[in-house]
């Protein structure tokens, strides 16, 4: 039964859907705009509140530096609009092919290629020299190496335009979230499990630090640490290792080392560092509209149950049984006001082989409770398609973890969730039942709401970020705390 009840309106949680990603084509054309149409509209029609889209850099700057073209898009957004959807647009300052869902390709702009031509380095490197240009390395963040600009300059310079030419859209309040792209798949990470390498799963992934710039940027470190002796692992084996199989994961392993510490030190902080710069120019440009930034945490959930948390590390997120690698991320976005996206919401640990030793229901409590007690907002969306029930109650399960209130908020609710992707599949009739029983049970059995304060949900607008947090503020941040407690499951079940 669907009602409007003003106390239960407060469970609420919107549910976006992320569309095609070659809606907008390489050549930069929106592809087949009535036959979209039909599709957001039949969205709009089973009440979802808004649609998740993702603006490709290499589309947009593709002639040339700062030569933007954001014309399809602008297209699109109208169409959002006509069609009473909300809209999250990403940043995606990443290349579009070679992960896990990639059915498009989209490089990033050929003008970057070419300066990669001259200098590789550019580009995420593993140990055996292999490139990634899936996405510039984080060594070149503050290196004027592209026609004068620094990375960090040309995603600032992107995010101004974007808000230039998109400024009718901001004002009308279609935008509502600006997630920013901070690495491969548009997620603050490193590149380390990439398919296009021969990565599969359960492989622990390879480091990628061994260009030219971040090799000099270890160094560096090294050197003030009075450490000149100490290199960057040489026995973190290959990507599709178990972590038995390597010195540095192993039991007792490099990584319990005082070098191995340093090293994942070093290695975490520089992610850190790197959604802190770039979330920094998301505000500037952003500043005063009515939007919330946001930013893509990985759902990395193999290896997991093991003490060295291999995939985990070799990603960048230094988190082990006695130190949390996720909540200073959570800490560094609260300067920002920004909202930490996580995947990975419809897994169960239960339909894991055991092999991969893979708990992404623990994983999930872990970082959404450190988003909750650093006191952000968090969002979340699936990692693979399902159009199961038992998916989506999982989903429901860790959108509203303690159930819902009768009396007024719950104490806990994630802020949103998207849910991937738009397909032929989703529309197929019994798929798309199920989906729209879904939707319901994320608003609580309420009518659909059009005005997202009526559900605690103010966009109010985007304030200066808050001073830079201290690195070891933000790194007192990875003292455990224990997850909050989850209900076994969900009291809005989708048979319910």
């Amino acid at each position: 039964m669907v009602t409007s009840d003003g106390n239960m309106l407060q469970n609420y949680v919107p549910v976006y859907v992320m569309l095609p990603l070659g809606v907008v084509t390489v050549e930069n054309v929106l592809e087949d705009p009535d036959g979209l149409k039909e599709q957001l509209l039949k969205l709009r029609a089973a009440d979802v509140d808004g649609v998740m889209v993702d603006v490709w850099w290499g589309i947009i700057e593709l002639k040339g530096p700062k030569q933007y073209d954001w014309s399809a898009y602008r297209s699109l957004f109208q169409l959002v609009q006509d069609c009473g959807l909300k809209l999250q647009a990403i940043m995606s300052f990443h290349q579009c092919g070679g992960n896990v869902g990639d059915v498009v390709n989209i490089p990033i702009p050929k003008w970057v290629l070419d300066i990669g031509e001259s200098d590789p380095d550019i580009f995420y490197t593993n140990r055996s020299g292999t490139r990634n240009k899936e996405y510039l390395t984080i060594g070149v963040d503050n290196e004027p190496i592209f026609h004068g600009r620094t990375a960090i300059e040309i995603y600032s310079d992107y995010m101004k335009s974007f808000r230039e030419n998109m400024s009718d859209f901001l004002e009308s309040e279609l935008i509502i979230d600006i997630e920013v792209g901070l690495g491969p798949a548009g997620e603050l990470r490193y590149p380390s499990y990439p398919q296009s390498q021969g990565w599969e799963f359960p492989g622990i992934g390879e480091f990628q630090c061994y260009d030219k710039y971040l090799k000099a940027d270890f160094k560096a470190a090294l050197a003030r640490a009075g450490h000149p002796e100490w290199e960057l692992p040489d026995d973190a084996g290959q990507y599709n290792d178990v972590p038995e199989s390597t010195g540095f994961f192993k039991s007792k392993g490099t990584y319990v080392t005082e070098k191995g510490k340093f090293f994942l030190t070093w290695y975490s902080n520089k992610l850190l560092n790197h959604g802190d710069q770039i979330l920094d120019e998301a505000n500037k440009a952003f500043l005063g509209c009515r939007v919330k930034l946001a930013i893509k945490v990985s759902g990395i959930h193999w290896w997991y149950k093991v003490e060295n948390h291999a995939a985990e590390l070799t990603a960048g997120y230094y988190n082990l049984h006695d130190r949390d690698g996720y909540r200073p991320i959570a800490r560094m976005l609260s300067r920002h006001h920004a909202i930490l996206n996580f995947t990975c919401l419809e897994m169960r640990d239960s339909e894991q082989s055991s092999d991969a030793k893979s708990a992404p229901q623990e994983l999930v409590k872990q970082v959404l409770s450190g988003g909750w007690r650093e006191d952000i907002l968090v969002a979340g969306e699936n990692a693979l398609s399902r159009y199961d029930s038992t998916a989506y109650n999982q989903i429901i399960l860790n959108a509203r973890p303690q159930g819902v209130n009768k009396h007024g908020p719950p104490k806990l609710r994630m802020y949103g969730v998207t849910y991937l992707r738009l397909s032929d599949d989703l529309q197929q009739q019994s798929n798309f039942d199920i989906f729209k029983k879904f939707v319901l049970k994320m608003h609580a059995d309420q009518d659909y709401c059009a005005d997202p304060r009526n559900y605690n949900h103010v966009i109010a607008p985007l304030k200066p970020s808050a001073p830079k947090i201290p690195i070891e503020v933000l790194l007192e941040a990875t003292k455990p705390i224990p997850p909050f407690p989850w209900l076994p499951e969900t009291d809005m079940k989708i048979e319910g």
